[in-house]
């Protein structure tokens, strides 16, 4: 009996302790489990929490954006369609109270801008982003002027050309691509700009900058002008305007034919030299409307590497370019470009710009002209004869710098009579030969196209004849100085 009994006792916890093992082997398992479980519960929630924020996130951007640009219409086949709806002056009103919004107080903004606002500082950044800026031409200057006044941040642009992208223009733009040839440089623009800088009121107009369309481009009190126009014509008209209306405008000379970028300055347009649309437009404005200077332009020392080359009609012969213009008074023929200068221009302009309106004064280079007194010299001899020959010096219709286009460009430093050279290089220019401008024509005024140089001795002789003597008894000498001054009306014009 007791063997039994201790058998029965000693299975009894074995029994008891295999139980016991297997319930806290069980109860391990269960802890583990629920420890897993509570880590999926927190992942699960964490995902579903990131979800909701991010989708209320991109809610609330897309309700502010929506509020402050107007959607841009799909450019499609019909471009009529689209320059319709671009002319209309929709969303003007909200352009006006995006001008008096702070732009930098959005997160978003002030990010996109830091490096601005680390240069000029949080108050000038914050002029430039409270700017409405006008761009009148949309090429290869313009609109990488736009495209930089966009990223810096400018408020309030609107954008203003008549014309479309053509593929050969794809060299020297600033977004265009194959994609957008055809379409209208303003929409291309706007369509670009709307997903760099979508805080950013754009207003895109496909129209040619005239007397009738001068209220709708230039109304509104824009902060600043920028002419990218390549047409005299167009370029005079507009900078007057700006003139009368007290606007600021700076203006862009010929970027066509150049290559040298470090040649490139920013002066007054009394100072541009070496470059025929700049001389073009002083004279026209003075001319025309009396003004003298006071416009900034940017412009380049360099002369022009190429002329316009001949205009080819479809059967490849050289035809007259006039009879192929679509606006009158706008060029067809080709202008040689490096579509890098055309690109620094503009973005020389947009950093003259900004910083003007961001209140940073910036010391541009002088423009340095050595033999300015020369020429000075020449234009007051020119006025003592007018008064001492016909009485009064009313009739000199040239300048100093006209002055000296007419010895440089249309003479190349000669006489016109016999040739011999005017000028020589000793450490500065001085006089060798020419000593007087006269009239080639007494009866007309001492203009542009009636002043020639000569010496002191033929200048006598020369104003004791008349022009049909002249012609009569020197035919060949006649020929040569017409065809000189000919060239005048192709500089200036009529």
């Amino acid at each position: 009996m007791p063997k039994k009994d201790n058998f029965t006792s000693t299975l009894s916890n074995k029994l008891k302790t295999g139980v016991g093992g297997g319930v806290a082997r069980a109860g391990s398992v269960e802890e583990k489990m629920v420890e897993k479980l509570k880590c999926l519960v927190l992942v699960g929630a964490g995902a579903l929490l990131g979800s909701l924020s991010t989708i209320a996130l991109l809610n609330i951007l897309s309700r502010r954006v929506a509020k402050q640009i107007v959607p841009a219409k799909p450019i499609g086949s019909n471009v009529k369609e689209c320059i319709s709806v671009s002319n209309k002056n929709i969303g003007s009103a909200a352009g006006n109270r995006m001008a008096n919004l702070d732009l930098l107080r959005d997160e978003i903004v002030s990010e996109h801008l830091t490096r601005n606002i680390q240069f000029f500082g949080q108050e000038s950044q914050r002029k430039v982003t409270g700017s409405f800026v006008v761009v009148i031409g949309l090429g290869g200057v313009g609109s990488h002027a736009a495209s930089m006044l966009l990223r810096s941040g400018i408020g309030r642009l609107l954008l203003v050309d008549f014309d479309q992208v053509s593929l050969s223009s794809l060299n020297r733009h600033s977004v265009a691509t194959r994609e957008d040839v055809g379409i209208p440089k303003a929409l291309c623009l706007k369509k670009h700009f709307q997903s760099i800088f979508p805080e950013c009121h754009i207003d895109a107009r496909v129209l040619l900058y005239d007397a009738s369309t001068e209220e709708e481009i230039l109304s509104g009190q824009p902060d600043f002008v920028l002419d990218c126009i390549d047409n005299i014509d167009t370029k005079v008209a507009l900078l007057a305007a700006c003139v009368r209306r007290g606007l600021r405008v700076l203006s862009a000379t010929g970027a066509g034919a150049r290559a040298d970028p470090t040649r490139i300055r920013v002066a007054d347009l009394r100072e541009s030299i070496n470059d025929p649309l700049s001389r073009s437009v002083r004279h026209r404005l003075r001319r025309d409307y009396g003004i003298e200077g006071g416009i900034p332009v940017v412009f380049s020392l360099e002369k022009p590497k190429a002329k316009l080359l001949p205009f080819r009609g479809p059967n490849g012969e050289e035809e007259n370019p006039s009879d192929y213009q679509i606006v009158p008074g706008f060029r067809v023929r080709i202008i040689p470009v490096l579509g890098t200068i055309p690109a620094i221009f503009g973005q020389v302009m947009a950093s003259y710009v900004v910083t003007q309106l961001a209140g940073i004064n910036v010391q541009m280079e002088p423009v340095v002209n050595l033999d300015v007194d020369l020429y000075r010299t020449l234009h007051q001899r020119l006025i003592e004869h007018e008064e001492i020959v016909y009485g009064t010096s009313s009739q000199v219709q040239v300048d100093i710098e006209e002055v000296m286009y007419i010895v440089k460009e249309l003479w190349h430093g000669r006489t016109c009579r016999h040739q011999i050279w005017f000028l020589i290089a000793l450490k500065c220019l001085t006089f060798l030969c020419i000593k007087r401008l006269s009239r080639w024509d007494g009866t007309k005024p001492a203009s542009l196209s009636n002043l020639i140089p000569l010496k002191f001795t033929e200048a006598g002789e020369h104003e004791s004849r008349t022009l049909n003597e002249i012609k009569e008894n020197e035919p060949v000498f006649f020929r040569r100085v017409t065809s000189v001054l000919e060239q005048v009306k192709t500089d200036f014009g009529p």
